[in-house]
Formats: structure tokens, sequence, C-alpha cells
């Protein structure tokens, strides 16, 4: 039961100067109520308003707050009220609470709202006979006794005992109070109540008031910490306990692991005792709701549903995985412990899955070449499922595949072409499900010069023959320069079969473009029977057209990857992964494998002693040197499930860091994400986080050995990522338009590669960091803001986010309050038609779809001038047209990106609200900050 309060005091009154969401009720006379305790307060119409909405609220669910059809309808009842009042003191006076809540109670029955009315009404008297309790209990000095049953004991509920647990659950936090945590939960208790559903009342109260105060978020955590100590342990053991507790428990979890058959049996060879002293109870406490609710429900190990992990020796388990190897493992596996539960840098899902355990299959990703003959396209179907059983996300380059109605010699007929054989990946993506954790992910790319590249465009439409529809994988389109030049010019475009060309599958650049040219003359002289000619811009529209109808495909460009990759002396990039950050060579030969992990960049913040932020550089260089070499440990203790990816791996030493984060950032440095000086932060940030990246591989090279085909690689010609532009540029013939220059000292480490070389061929790749981010509490990687206050919802449920940082500082102006967060909730979390919320305060927090896109590309841009992979990089376009996309992809190109991911558009037929133009909906293609399971795969 909802809340209901007229005149209660508590509740804030309409602030004059902005639109209300009712319109404030003018009283004739002068009113003022008798409140039961007999104190005398103005009357407040507003507030007979806000009771109605949370009757509704109660009723009709969270729809009702932004319903117009509700707001209108309690404005006219509210006024409906007033009047009754006025009526009968025309001149002003006192009338008592109760007076006004039999009112309200009057105008809902007649106006047909009875099951509003119903719930006001039992609200009412459910308060009376509390109110009565109380005073029953206050004459008898005692409280009213529950009791709750635990096992075959039927015990007392002591309210002390229970307070007790919300108040060391709220030590430390503002803006809480373990009384409020309470009195929430007590509401939901009767005798006789389950004592697992009395810890549950706890976290589901805490749980309710985080949309007011964003602290009870981790009030919540602690509370479901309590439950899970319970689940571990056996029994009951508070926070204060587990300061020494883990260290007694922790050798006993690692053997119950091994004993169940989950856990690898080296485990049991380390110092347990040393890594169990390492253990800090106090990390515990930067979980919020939502990350510890994901570990408990996806991450967690457990034996017969029952968790054998609690978050610090879940921590651990993952470093003493990635530390069997080390010669000092366990002085690694502290190292990595503390670097894991700091939240500074996390792992990718894969190797928080599974690191440590009997099936230590940690990569993240994974890419392959599909020949075109019978057997190797159901090979590689095959691997798709091998690799998806254990949390890898798939990049299938299907360019090679013959087209339709190409010859098949063997049999003297004809291909069906590569749109039949997608169907079957789609099928088996959806097929494997790693064990019910997670969907398979999949996504198919395609060079745009492939004859079956119209068709493949449809894969995702809701229309046409369900025989040539995937509606559970993802899509790419793999763009080369000429195409985009042919765009730019008008030129027109011609389509071959794989099959007739093959030589353009592995060339790129300038070699693309002289082969292709060349192919064309063969068609031109009739030597060619397969091909078709289109105007180039026509088959870009309708690229265009169909991510904006569908999501996909996603728009990728061929030869920024491969002219920029260190790797081009040994192969060439076909495709991306699933999210389009990882740029790695495949062949037949080779199954291309990345390795993940993020770096918190809002961690590496540090305040001057003027109060403002600046980049930490030395922390960020001690955890990236850390990182690195927990990812370069993955490549030797992955568990590989076929030969092609083993080898691939352990020959060019692939990693991925990344970073999430990086709209807290903007946040704590005041500073907006449409702004110069974000695209500022984001060019220092990335060149710093790369350079550090570098510099460790370089380092661990010295130590460990360089990879093996490091001899002609970019890498050993001292050719930085940086430079690479240029040679963009000059293969480009210019279209390439991008900020140069950086800070940091880029000649020393050039020398330094040259002479030690690199231990890994790639360094650094930004992935979306969908559900890590929700473990460590920060935004996903480098998305903006989606909105201010909005309900999550993924695989564990739903879960209230609020801007934490908008919070606090509308805490400072004043103007945190009730109202404001309804306004919040009708507006779709946007701060832009309040209007008593100052303008730079709008500015800073604007929402993904409040931005120009264009900010988000040249922020891109200056990112990935310093990068050796690519990174996920969504798009938020409110009001779509065909110029707008034209304009933002070409721009893209133009700033010398290597890959887009999604395009996301607001719904063509969301209904406007209060005609307040900024109100919608997100279109059907999936969100990734709403943990898009596809962008899980990776992160």
């Amino acid at each position: 039961m909802q809340v209901f309060s007229s005149h209660g005091g508590a509740e804030s009154a309409v602030h004059r100067n902005r639109p209300a969401p009712f319109a404030p009720v003018e009283a004739a006379g002068a009113f003022e109520v008798v409140r039961r305790n007999g104190v005398i307060v103005p009357f407040n119409p507003d507030k007979i308003a806000l009771a109605m909405t949370k009757a509704f609220l109660a009723v009709e669910g969270e729809q009702s707050v932004v319903s117009a059809r509700v707001r209108d309808l309690v404005l006219r009842l509210t006024t409906v009220v007033v009047q009754a009042l006025t009526r009968r003191l025309p001149g002003g006076g006192t009338v008592h609470i109760e007076d006004i809540q039999d009112q309200v109670e009057l105008a809902l029955m007649r106006e047909g709202c009875h099951d509003v009315a119903r719930a006001y009404v039992l609200y009412r008297e459910r308060r009376a006979a509390e109110r009565a309790a109380a005073l029953d209990c206050k004459r008898a000095g005692s409280e009213p006794l529950l009791h709750a049953v635990d096992g075959d004991r039927c015990i007392p509920l002591e309210r002390e005992t229970l307070r007790a647990r919300c108040v060391e659950a709220c030590e430390g936090l503002s803006g809480v109070s373990a009384d409020t945590v309470l009195e929430h939960a007590l509401a939901n208790l009767y005798d006789g109540v389950p004592m697992a559903a009395v810890r549950q009342a706890l976290v589901l109260a805490a749980r309710t008031l985080i949309e007011r105060e964003p602290a009870y978020a981790k009030v919540a955590a602690r509370l479901l910490l309590d439950d899970l100590r319970v689940e571990v342990l056996g029994r009951p053991v508070s926070h204060a306990q587990m300061i020494t507790g883990y260290a007694e428990c922790f050798p006993t979890l690692i053997m119950r692991g091994i004993r169940a058959g989950l856990l690898d049996p080296r485990l049991g060879e380390f110092d347990l005792p040393r890594l169990a002293a390492a253990l800090d109870a106090a990390n515990d406490l930067r979980l919020n709701y939502l990350g510890l609710q994901t570990l408990y429900d996806r991450y967690f190990l457990h034996v017969d549903e029952t968790r054998i992990e609690l978050p610090q020796t879940f921590f651990m388990r993952v470093a003493m995985g990635l530390a069997l190897n080390e010669t000092e493992r366990e002085t690694r596996a502290i190292e990595f412990y503390r670097l894991l539960a700091s939240f500074d840098f996390m792992c990718s899902t894969p190797t928080l899955f599974n690191s440590g355990t009997r099936h230590a299959q940690l990569s993240s990703c994974y890419l392959t070449t599909v020949a075109d003959d019978l057997e190797s396209i159901y090979q590689a179907i095959k691997e798709n499922a091998l690799l998806q059983k254990y949390a890898g996300g798939l990049g299938n380059d299907w360019t090679p595949v013959r087209a339709l109605g190409s010859l098949i010699r063997g049999t003297n007929g004809k291909s069906q072409g590569v749109i039949p054989f997608l169907k079957v990946v789609n099928d088996t993506a959806v097929a494997v499900n790693q064990g019910g954790k997670r969907k398979g992910a999949v996504c198919a790319y395609l060079e745009t010069w492939h004859l079956d590249i119209e068709e493949f465009l449809n894969l995702r439409k809701n229309t046409g023959d369900e025989r040539r529809r995937t509606h559970d994988m993802n899509t790419a389109n793999w763009i080369p320069d000429l195409f985009m030049k042919r765009v730019i010019e008008g030129g027109e475009w011609t389509l071959f079969s794989p099959v007739d060309v093959p030589d353009l599958h592995e060339c790129f650049g300038r070699d693309f473009e002289t082969a292709y040219l060349a192919h064309e003359a063969r068609a031109a002289r009739g030597e060619l029977r397969l091909f078709k000619k289109i105007p180039a811009l026509q088959l870009w529209r309708k690229m265009l057209t169909m991510l904006f109808e569908t999501g996909h495909p996603w728009i990728t460009f061929k030869d920024a990857c491969n002219v920029r990759s260190p790797q081009q002396h040994v192969g060439v990039v076909h495709s991306s992964n699933l999210c389009t950050e990882i740029t790695l060579n495949t062949s037949c030969d080779e199954t291309a494998v990345c390795n993940l992990g993020s770096v918190n960049l809002c961690a590496h913040l540090i305040q001057g002693a003027d109060g403002r932020w600046s980049l930490d550089h030395d922390k960020l260089a001690r955890t990236v040197r850390t990182a690195m070499r927990m990812l370069d440990n993955v490549i030797d203790l992955n568990y590989y499930a076929t030969p092609k990816a083993r080898n691939a791996n352990l020959r060019h030493r692939p990693v991925g860091l990344g970073m999430m984060g990086f709209a807290d950032c903007l946040h704590r440095l005041g500073v907006a994400y449409a702004s110069d000086d974000a695209v500022e932060f984001a060019d220092s940030s990335a060149e710093a986080l790369c350079y550090y990246a570098y510099l460790a591989s370089t380092e661990l090279a010295e130590e460990r050995g360089r990879y093996a085909s490091f001899e002609g690689s970019l890498w050993s010609r001292g050719v930085l990522p940086v430079d690479t532009l240029e040679l963009l540029a000059q293969s480009r013939g210019g279209y390439v338009e991008v900020a140069r220059g950086g800070k940091l000292d880029w000649e020393s480490l050039r020398a330094r590669i040259v002479r030690h070389g690199m231990r890994n061929s790639n360094c650094v790749a930004i992935a979306p960091t969908a559900t890590i981010a929700n473990i460590v509490g920060v935004s996903a990687s480098i998305e903006p803001d989606y909105q201010n206050l909005y309900v999550k919802s993924n695989l564990s449920g739903e879960f209230t986010m609020v801007n934490e940082y908008l919070v606090e500082e509308l805490k400072a102006l004043g103007l945190w309050d009730e109202v404001m967060i309804a306004d919040l909730k009708y507006f779709d979390g946007s701060l832009a038609p309040i209007d008593r919320v100052p303008a730079d305060l709008k500015a800073r927090y604007a929402t993904a779809f409040e931005i120009d896109p264009v900010w988000l590309v040249e922020a891109a841009a200056r990112r990935q001038k310093w990068i050796d992979q690519a990174q996920s990089l969504n798009l938020y376009v409110a009001t779509p047209s065909g110029r707008k996309l034209d304009e933002l992809y070409r721009l893209a190109w133009i700033r010398g990106l290597k890959t887009t991911y999604y395009l996301r558009t607001l719904g063509a037929t969301a209904m406007e609200k209060a005609s307040v133009p900024t109100a919608g909906v997100a279109a059907a293609a999936p969100f990734c900050a709403i943990d898009n399971p596809d962008c899980e795969a990776c992160q």
C-alpha cells in the first residue's frame, strides 16, 4: 500500500515559478487546517492533489504518474474538493484534516473511481488502527509483539533487533534513515511471517526509497548482504562480524567449491590463510543494490541453488584463477584481488564467470571467417555453438560465401547465397544459451560489394519471408572507403559474387581500390556473368533506412580498421565482433580471440586543493599495469573450444583494455557531454589510457618476451596508433579530419617499444560494459546518461536508477523534493521542461536523446586516434531523418572512426505529455543502457 497524505506536513508544496505537476487551485478566503495533534497549518490544495495521485499510484501503478488522464482527473477532483469546503466556509476559517479526507473520499466515489477510493479508505482505516495501537502500546509501556517462523521455531520478532540491522546498513551514509526503512518494512510484516520474508521486507523497504534518496541503493545492498550471509554461512552474521569473519570462512568456501567440482583443485594449493587475511570486508560497502543483486543472480557459484560465494571471496576466487601460472601466486592474487575489489578495474563477464573454475573459458570475443564450401560453412556454425557455450560473443565474416545464383561446380547447380545459412546461425544462437545464463550472441558481417548485400540489409525486418529473416542475431555492414567516396561523389557501385572476385576479400586501402576497378572493367568487357550495378547513394540510403527501421545492419568501416591495424603484415581484419570494438585479423585458419576488462575512469579522478577534479595519472598507470598483466594471463589460462582460436591467441596475444564511467567523470568535472571540454577530456583520458596500456605491454615484453608475430608489425617499425591517421589519410586521398597532437611523451615510448617489443599485438578496445558497470555502480562505457530517473530492466529484474550527481546538486540548490521526483518521472528523466532548474544544470545533465549526436562522434574521434582497436559507439537521434543520418554517418567516416554500434531513436508514435516535445519511448532496437544481452556477451 502506498502512503497517502493530505496536509501531513511531510509533502513539499508546489513551487510557483515552474509548471507544477498539478496547477495550483486557489481557495476563496483564508483557510487553515487543524491537524490531529491540534497544530494549525496553512491550507494547501496541492497536497490534496498529491494525496489523490498517490492513491491512483497504489491502484494503477507507476503508469498513473505519467498518465495525462490521471493528471487531468486529479486536478478536476481537487477543484471539486476545494469548492465543497469553500461553500461551507465562504469567508475562510479552519477545517479539520479528517473533513478534508472525507471530501476526497466522497469525490472519488462520485467520480466512479471505486478502486482508488477503496484503497484510500483502507489506508485511512489502517492508519487509524496504527495510531490507536501505538497509543495503547504507549499507555502499556510496550510495543506490539510479532513472531517469525524460522525453520521449525516460532520466535519473537524484536523491533530493536531489526532496527539494529537497519542502523548498521545506514552507517556512514547521509540522507538515509534507519527508522524510515524499518517503518516501511514493518508495514509488510505480520504475526507468523517467515524469517526469510522478514529479511526480504527490509531489502524491499530500502529499495522503494531509492528514488527519493540514491544512498538507499547502498542501504538495500547491505541488507541484501545480510540475507546472502545467512544463505552462504548458514547463520546471521553482521557486517562488523565479517571484518574477521571473511578470514575464517574463506578457506572453507574454497574447499567447498572444489569438493562440489566447481573450482579448479589447484586453488586448494594456494596459501589460503594468507589470502584470507587480505580480504577486506569494507569493500562490501562499495556495492549498490543493482550491483549486488546482479552478482547474486548470475555470478556467484552455487550448489543446488545455494550460493557458496560472498563478494570478497568471489573477487579473490577470480584473482586466484588469474594468478595460477604466476611465480609468486599469492602475491599476485592479492594484487589482482585488490584491484577488482576496489572497483578500480573490472574483468569482463566471461572472466568473472569462469576464472578459477574447472572450465576456465575467460575470453570475451571470437571473430571467425567462413570459407566458401559446405563443409566449412557447417564447421563454422559448429564452432559458433562451441564458442557460445561458455559465454563467448561472436563476429562472423560471411563475405567469402558465394552469392545467390552463383554456379556450384560440384553439382552444376546454383547457389542459394548467404542468407539461408544465416538463418541457421540465428537459430543456433537461440539454442545455445550458455546454460540459461544469457542467450547466445552473434553478429554477421558482409562487405558492401557482395551481391547478396541488399537481402542482407533486410534480415531484421518484421515483414517478408520468415525463412529469410534473422530476428535473434545482429548484422553489420563492412564498408570499404571506395564505396563512401562513390556515395560522396555520386558514383555507381558494382556488386559481385565473391567466387568471381576472391581477391577483394583479402585486400584493403589502395590495393582494394585497384583490384575493384579492375573487376569493374572485367564486368564492362563481359568477362563476368554475375554482377549488378546500382547508384552508390541509393544503396547508402537503403542502409540508413534499414538501420533506422530495425537497428541493423550496423555501419563499420573496413579500411579504417585495416590501414590502422598494427598487424596488417600478417593478415586482414575481415570484420569486427559482436559489439564492434574488436578489430583483429581472421582467416580460415585463425579465429581471433580477445580478452576484455575495463578501467573505472571515475575512480581515477583526484580533487586538488582548489576543489577541481583531474585525472590521477599515477594511479591510472598503476591500475593499467596490473590490469594488463591480468589480461595477458587470460591468454595462457583460457580454455579454447577450437584449435584455430588457441593458435591465433597464443601467436598474437591481443587484449582489449577499455573504460567505463566516462559520464560520471563529466559530472565530477562539471562538464556537459555536448561541449568542447568534454571532447578534450575524451581526448586526454583516452590518450592516458592508451599510453599506459602500451607502456605496460612493452614492460611485459621485457619480462616475458614479445608476442610471436611482432616482427614486421607497425609496432616494430615505430608506428604507433596515433601515427596511422596519416596512413589512413594517404590511403583515402584525404577525407580524414580529426585533431592531431597529444600531451604525453610518445617519443620515448616509441623508442622503448622498438627496443623491447610488445607483449600484445593489440591492447585497447572500449567495450559496452553493460553488466560490469552495473556491478561497479558507474555509467556504462563511454555512454551519455540515458535518463536522470528511470527504471532499468535486466535479467535480474527492475531497478530504480537515479543520477546521484544530479541529486547532490539539486539538494545544494534546495530543489530536490517530491515535486521534482514527480516531474522527473513525468518528463522521462529530463530536466529540460522543468523551469525552476537552472540552465547550466540542464546542459550538464542533458540525457542521451537531448544531446546532438555530433558531439558523440567528435568525442569518439578523439579517442579513436589513440586506440589500436575500436570502441562500441552508440548514436542517439531523437528526431531522425534521412538527411540527419546521412550527415551523421558521413561525419563518422570523415572523422576516422573504425566502427559504430546501435543507432538509438525515439519511437515515432510516442505520445507527447503536456505538450512537451521531449516525451517518447525507445524504439525497438535493444537499448544498451538497460542491459541489452547482446552487449553483455562482451562485458
